[in-house]
């Protein structure tokens, strides 16, 4: 039986990208034997360049092969690569970028993989030709993220992955908004294996993939999978409440002993204390609650059944 290999391509002003990217995905499709064939799904994020006029282009040389998508506005990668999600039809399912960085070629092994039984193969970036900065923000993106969220994560991070219709499934399934949508497959628990790769520089064009996008991807990503810093201002109630107990305590000794000659300065002392204290202790216990009921609303499924007989 032929497997369909569908390669999703989200597209943010690659209009110069577009054709040498195409050319080398179906060059690379001599690599693969007659058990396998493939469909490219393009989708232009809302580019103000002429990328959907090169995707256009592209669609009229291999009408059977390839889909293209237009946002009607930039909404971001991820949600790009849900929309070519939707789309995408294949046994086996890609996501790569349009500018070149991540090698084509491992595609092929990436899909020797599957063949034993794993669902997810993750491209593990063990390193990259980003400029420094670049380089260094998204090594302490990957370590806080490791640290505060999903301690599994691979180190250097990733966003070339192959997986199997059935985490395609599974993640349109929950239909997530402002996440991360790697992590959230990553996240289910299908069966992962990693293969180490150098995320070369991009030789064409400029990337779009700004601080801000950065920042927003953070926030998201860290907000969608810990609940540290909850936890953190929860702890932090209940310790500052000990603290203003021991230290009205304190105030208390010392006026009893006749050390705080000023009238009034004892109770608003132990007023303020208490209010600010059990401000805070509130604060987190409101936090517990208004995290469980994002988990609710989220509706991500609390187990996913591999294999049924």
């Amino acid at each position: 039986m032929v497997k369909l290999i569908s390669v999703i391509i989200p597209c943010y002003f690659n209009e110069l990208n577009i054709p040498v990217t195409f050319k080398q995905l179906l060059e690379n499709e001599s690599g693969f034997d007659s058990n396998y064939s493939f469909e490219y799904v393009f989708v232009d994020d809302g580019s103000a360049d002429d990328t959907w006029g090169a995707l256009q282009r592209v669609k009229a040389d291999s009408p059977e092969k390839v889909k293209i998508i237009r946002l009607a506005k930039n909404v971001g990668s991820y949600v790009a690569i849900q929309a070519g999600m939707n789309g995408a039809m294949g046994d086996l399912n890609v996501i790569i970028s349009a500018d070149l960085q991540d090698p084509v070629s491992l595609m092929k092994e990436m899909v020797k993989h599957t063949e034993q039984g794993i669902k997810l193969v993750v491209g593990q970036r063990i390193n990259n030709q980003d400029p420094f900065v670049s380089k260094q923000t998204s090594k302490l993106f990957n370590r806080l993220m490791r640290r505060y969220a999903i301690s599994n994560l691979p180190e250097g991070g990733f966003d070339y992955v192959l997986f199997a219709k059935e985490v395609k499934d599974s993640v349109l399934k929950i239909n997530e908004k402002n996440t991360n949508i790697l992590y959230l497959m990553f996240n289910l628990g299908f069966p992962t294996s990693f293969i180490p790769y150098v995320r070369e520089e991009r030789k064409i064009g400029k990337s779009r993939w700004t601080l801000k996008k950065k920042m927003k991807l953070f926030i998201d990503s860290f907000i969608a999978f810990s609940f540290f810093p909850i936890r953190v201002l929860s702890i932090m109630g209940i310790l500052f409440g000990m603290l203003s107990l021991i230290y009205a305590i304190y105030i208390v000794i010392n006026k009893l002993m006749g050390h705080i000659e000023i009238q009034g300065w004892s109770a608003l002392m132990i007023t303020v204390l208490f209010i600010g204290s059990f401000q805070m202790i509130g604060l987190g216990i409101l936090g517990e609650y208004l995290w469980r009921i994002l988990d609710e609303v989220r509706n991500r499924p609390q187990y996913v059944v591999r294999e049924e007989h």
